[in-house]
């Protein structure tokens, strides 16, 4: 499992040829989009943009590509009220690994939710906050719920990207995090063998 970092929420997963694309919103973002007509693309919040994916999923419910399995579970979206589902979690496993891309998600999961997503390698999370998504308390009670084996922070601050409301800058956000970055990598190639019980935390420089 390769994962890939361009921005935003906006990452690609490739296992055994087949890419899927999560939360490609880059062109609203004043950036260029990465979608190519062969992925599959995963909107883990309401999106209007037309996308050249050959498949999109942006909801709940349990899809097979190639060798990849997907189970959207849906959440309640960060600035949403009480009993609304507005946004969906995206749990992937390809072989024995898994991934958990929650977008930009309320921090708080229910019993129900925490059973759905279950034990997840890598945990893919806003840190941006000031009110438009997760931020680091936010991103640090997901941690603790979920306890993932490894934590890739997404959608802080990038001076490429104009975002609707500034983002919180990453040195910041993992300060309040209170968590060191284990290494900054171009990619990650996950290797559950290297994994540890210990939850880590892995930059990704933006492609």
């Amino acid at each position: 499992m390769d994962v890939q970092f361009y921005g935003a929420n906006c990452l690609s997963l490739t296992y055994k040829g087949s890419r899927i694309v999560i939360d490609d919103n880059l062109a609203e973002l004043g950036a260029k989009s990465v979608i190519k007509p062969d992925d599959v693309a995963l909107f883990t919040s309401p999106h209007a943009a037309e996308t050249s994916a050959r498949l999109v999923f942006d909801g709940a419910g349990e899809y097979e590509v190639a060798d990849i399995s997907i189970v959207g579970i849906l959440a309640r979206a960060h600035i949403e009220e009480a009993g609304k589902f507005g946004a969906t979690m995206f749990k992937l496993m390809a072989g024995d690994q898994s991934a958990l891309f929650t977008g930009h998600i309320y921090p708080e999961l229910s019993d129900s939710q925490l059973e759905a997503i279950g034990q997840v390698d890598v945990l893919v999370v806003p840190v941006g906050g000031n009110g438009y998504t997760v931020d680091p308390v936010g991103a640090l009670s997901l941690i603790k719920a979920i306890e993932p084996k490894l934590v890739i922070p997404t959608h802080y601050a990038d001076k490429t990207l104009k975002f609707p409301v500034p983002q919180q800058d990453l040195a910041t956000a993992l300060k309040e995090i209170g968590m060191e970055p284990k290494e900054t990598v171009a990619k990650l190639r996950l290797k559950p063998a290297e994994l540890t019980d210990v939850t880590q935390l892995l930059i990704l420089d933006r492609v």
